[in-house]
């Protein structure tokens, strides 16, 4: 079963997956009930999650009920807890809205939201992240998650993401990151679809960014704060809602 879960990850494109999560999705919640494990986003429990990854499979990470990882789950408890995101007005822009946050966000009343992405079919707008149909200085809050390593130019996709930021606003730009590693790695001579998911984690992606990325965020101007939010769980909330322990959620603001 794993070996033909990875293997539909790898050769299924994007959007026709997406599509098909949303059959699956239900079927795999309702043969996975139980109480271990909590997803903290619908708040329903299961006696496991499932094993999810392109190249090496991690065991019991990906929630039956909304489809989230670790990184999605994280994000949606710094909102919750160390935000006002659920309860200030604000205008959103969300670059490859993830299915566990879509819906969710749509429903709230205190947001003006707006998704944005290239090939995503349920995305609002479609656009390339380095060319923005979007005014300067117009939104409030921006998600792009898991989006950066797949561009080649994230200079200037970071520029845009600036350019269309209020001043006052802020931004989450979730990213695969090694910490372990002083320097980000890219290498564009590597096109093999094997070969670049054995080197950067994912056939789509380019690079592999380490902990300077940080300080490239600043270059563009941000402000950016590291926050290890999992420092502040205990190790058994982190064990029940599944989350990877020291990911570091990088949040910015333009002054």
């Amino acid at each position: 079963m794993k070996r033909l879960f990875k293997f539909i990850l790898n050769l299924v494109p994007r959007p026709i997956l997406i599509r098909l999560s949303y059959i699956v999705r239900p079927i795999l919640a309702f043969f996975l009930k139980g109480n271990k494990y909590t997803d903290p986003i619908d708040g329903k429990s299961f006696r496991s999650f499932l094993a999810y990854g392109y190249v090496k499979q991690r065991e019991n990470i990906l929630s039956p009920s909304t489809l989230s990882l670790e990184r999605h789950r994280l994000l949606w408890l710094y909102l919750k807890n160390e935000t006002d995101f659920f309860s200030n007005n604000f205008k959103v822009l969300h670059f490859a809205p993830e299915q566990c946050f879509l819906k969710r966000f749509r429903k709230l009343k205190n947001i003006d939201y707006t998704t944005t992405d290239l090939l995503s079919p349920i995305a609002d707008v479609k656009a390339d992240i380095c060319n923005l149909p979007f005014e300067d200085n117009c939104y409030d809050v921006i998600f792009c998650n898991h989006v950066l390593e797949h561009i080649p130019d994230d200079t200037k996709a970071m520029q845009e993401l600036y350019r269309v930021m209020k001043p006052g606003g802020f931004g989450i730009f979730q990213i695969p990151q090694d910490l372990n590693r002083e320097a980000t790695f890219e290498d564009n001579t590597i096109t093999d679809k094997a070969e670049r998911a054995k080197i950067f984690g994912q056939y789509d992606h380019v690079r592999i960014y380490g902990r300077d990325y940080f300080d490239k965020l600043r270059s563009i101007g941000f402000e950016v704060e590291e926050v290890d939010y999992t420092a502040t769980l205990s190790d058994s909330e982190i064990d029940k809602f599944r989350l990877a322990k020291g990911e570091v959620i990088p949040v910015v603001y333009k002054k």
